[in-house]
């Protein structure tokens, strides 16, 4: 970053120089101020741009902190209701943020804080490798990233092992709620670029397809660009006002997975291009919903239904316009501002001083579970919120670096 602003720098002085050596002594002294209060100005907007990077990362890692922090011992199980092992999807989302964050800042404690959870569970899956259940499944994204790192082949095998049964029964209907999409298809999509085998992306985009085009009708509304979050939605549902419900979490897991998803993929793979119609379709959705302060309502068209500021649905939103500006399958000058507006507003209206994230929507399946949404309220699982969050946030960081 400094060499290419220095670079630039000595451009625009040899630039300036060759002006100078035009014009009269008079107006020499006169460019010469101008030039000395643009060069300042160029210098002030160029640390301006780092330290907004950084503001991101500091922020990033004090929402990080404070969950790792309050859940320190992450082998614990949740009892929310009843008993759940930390293997659940819920503490899945979290790794795949915390993944994410490690990319871009290597600190050792989260591979420590990662591996003992791996390894408490011994890297197996939530009701074994008989599980057909997506949410069962998710910790497996975890799973693939540290064998990834390592090139240990315990961390995945369960995973690996689990999914190649699953593709060998023709069954295609698993995922009866368009969440199951982000916390399976991605696996599928990971196993392909690290095999070569086919099979995965076949098996995986017949699923997306029964879920997109056929389950209760189809839960992708290809004339609004939005989902359904399973079959009890779609029309002749509707909301108080009129309004289809679509759920801004939900819309968020598919936005996601289709990105975690065309990362694995070469853009000449057919599937990737499949794969990124609908996500260039929900992106001009998703834009078209945003909240004037930058966030988005928990129901995303029917505000006077549970609307109000919400989180987990806005960090994956812009985790997803951020990848997309980067790869440039989307216009930087119409989505930029999007994810700026998105992320000042995540920063200044959701993080408390000490870490907590405040407007997280509980667990649930539509816009009215888990009310009310407020800044105050902890919400019955922190860990996918967070996940959600580290997400969202280290994708912007990236974008601000590039």
């Amino acid at each position: 970053k400094l060499y290419k602003i220095v670079e630039t720098y000595k451009f625009f002085s040899y630039l300036c120089a060759n002006l100078l050596d035009i014009i009269t002594n008079t107006e020499r002294i006169k460019m010469k101020k101008s030039i000395l209060l643009l060069t300042i100005s160029f210098f002030s907007l160029s640390c301006l741009a780092q330290n907004k990077a950084e503001d991101v990362l500091n922020a990033t890692r004090k929402v990080n902190n404070y969950f790792m922090q309050k859940y320190a011992d992450p082998t614990l199980p949740s009892n929310v209701g009843k008993v759940r092992p930390s293997n659940i999807w819920t503490r899945g989302v979290y790794y795949e943020g915390l993944m994410a964050l490690y990319e871009v800042d290597k600190d050792q404690r989260y591979i420590d804080y990662t591996d003992i959870w791996g390894n408490f569970h011994k890297w197996l899956l939530r009701d074994g490798k008989s599980t057909r259940n997506a949410d069962n499944q998710c910790c497996g994204q975890a799973y693939i990233a540290r064998f990834l790192q390592t090139g240990d082949s315990t961390r995945h095998r369960s995973i690996v092992e689990n999914i190649n049964s699953q593709m060998e029964e023709k069954a295609v209907d698993a995922w009866t709620w368009i969440d199951a999409i982000q916390m399976a298809m991605p696996i599928y999509a990971q196993l392909y670029k690290m095999t070569g085998n086919k099979k995965y992306m076949e098996k995986a985009w017949k699923m997306y397809c029964w879920t997109r085009n056929e389950c209760g009708g189809g839960l992708f509304n290809t004339k609004e660009g939005l989902w359904w979050r399973d079959k009890d939605f779609v029309p002749p549902y509707q909301e108080k006002d009129g309004n289809n419900c679509y759920w801004s979490r939900g819309n968020g897991w598919v936005y996601a997975a289709l990105v975690r998803t065309m990362d694995q993929l070469s853009p000449k793979d057919k599937y990737f291009k499949l794969f990124k119609k609908d996500y260039l379709a929900m992106s001009k959705a998703i834009i078209k919903c945003q909240r004037e302060d930058g966030l988005w309502n928990v129901s995303m068209v029917s505000p006077v239904t549970f609307g109000g500021k919400e989180i987990t649905g806005s960090s994956l939103f812009l985790y997803g316009i951020s990848y997309g500006i980067m790869k440039g399958y989307l216009n930087g000058t119409t989505y930029r501002p999007f994810a700026d507006k998105t992320w000042s507003a995540i920063a200044k209206d959701a993080i408390h001083r000490e870490g907590f994230l405040g407007y997280v929507q509980g667990t649930g399946k539509q816009p009215s579970d888990s009310q009310p949404v407020t800044y105050d309220r902890v919400p019955d699982f922190e860990d996918f919120g967070t996940g959600c969050f580290l997400l969202g946030a280290t994708e912007y960081y990236k974008l601000l670096l590039k």
